[in-house]
């Protein structure tokens, strides 16, 4: 098998509204360059253990889901009728996805995805273990036992702790960042330490290293993975068709289905999820009993 062109490290977070509404790009940018790239996700900790506690939880609820509201003004990504509380911490569901490799690409992918829908779909962060099991129960393929036994286990933690440090050791050309909104990427200052904005995408090949923080159009991305592989990568994505992408993601949004297909009609058998920001289409595989 050939080696693949460009190696992206995504730096990411399950709570952050910018990563939730850039899926329809990094899925389009993986289907795009399929074999060519080899991807790696960093879980960055966008809401840390220690964080003080809110004085008003249910005030601090209603700041954050006004903040997914501006953001999805940009993405246009769903976000639910109501958000029932802000994350407590990202380190369960960070454990949780980052365990979830051990049983395959395909397995992790879902269970970050129902991870990501617990906030922006159910307004019901998966944020402790009981909430990581309810959110990615009957996923076909899922051991759960297996899940919260690994996402427990030290060595586990050891890399999401790893992931913790990479994401505060950004490289330097986004210290100093002052790019056009709504957002350019500029890394973070978190108490005594700088982070890559979440998303940030680092691409890397024999062409050398390309940084594209914060919100990107696709063809940025597609733009940086040809300068990092020195190679002719594609210039416009590669699509399916709805049938084929439900498929094979099992969950859509509508940015989704229009920049991974094309279309802007879902196939025939897609359970239609309303939240408070559009439909989230769903496999009749994924479909479970309860409003969104």
């Amino acid at each position: 098998m050939a080696q693949p062109l460009v190696r992206i490290t995504e730096y990411t977070d399950p709570a952050c509204p910018w990563a939730w509404g850039s899926e329809p790009v990094f899925r389009s940018l993986r289907q795009t360059l399929g074999a060519r790239a080899q991807w790696r996700q960093v879980f960055g900790i966008l809401f840390d253990e220690d964080d003080d506690p809110a004085p008003d939880p249910d005030a601090e609820a209603r700041w954050y889901e006004r903040f997914i509201h501006e953001v999805t003004a940009h993405t246009d990504a769903p976000y639910p009728h109501r958000l029932r509380w802000l994350t407590r911490t990202s380190w369960p569901a960070s454990l949780a996805a980052t365990a979830a490799a051990s049983q395959g690409p395909g397995i992790a992918e879902r269970v970050l995805r129902r991870l990501r829908e617990s906030t922006f779909v159910h307004g019901a962060p998966a944020d402790t273990p009981a909430g990581i099991r309810d959110a990615v129960r009957d996923i076909p393929g899922l051991d759960i036992d297996r899940l919260l036994h690994e996402l427990a286990d030290p060595l586990t933690r050891k890399a999401v702790r790893a992931d913790w440090a990479e994401t505060r050791a950004p490289v330097p050309e986004v210290l100093g960042l002052d790019g056009p909104g709504p957002h350019p990427g500029r890394a973070k200052e978190t108490g005594d330490h700088r982070r890559y904005a979440l998303p940030t995408l680092l691409f890397d090949g024999p062409g050398g290293q390309v940084c594209v923080p914060g919100w990107r159009p696709l063809e940025t991305y597609l733009e940086a993975a040809r300068t990092a592989a020195a190679a002719p990568l594609p210039r416009t994505p590669v699509r399916r068709s709805p049938r084929e992408a439900l498929e094979r993601w099992r969950s859509l949004t509508g940015p989704e289905l229009a920049l991974l297909t094309g279309e802007s009609e879902p196939p025939p058998e897609a359970v239609r999820i309303d939240t408070g920001h559009g439909p989230l289409w769903l496999h009749p595989g994924e479909a479970r009993p309860g409003p969104a």
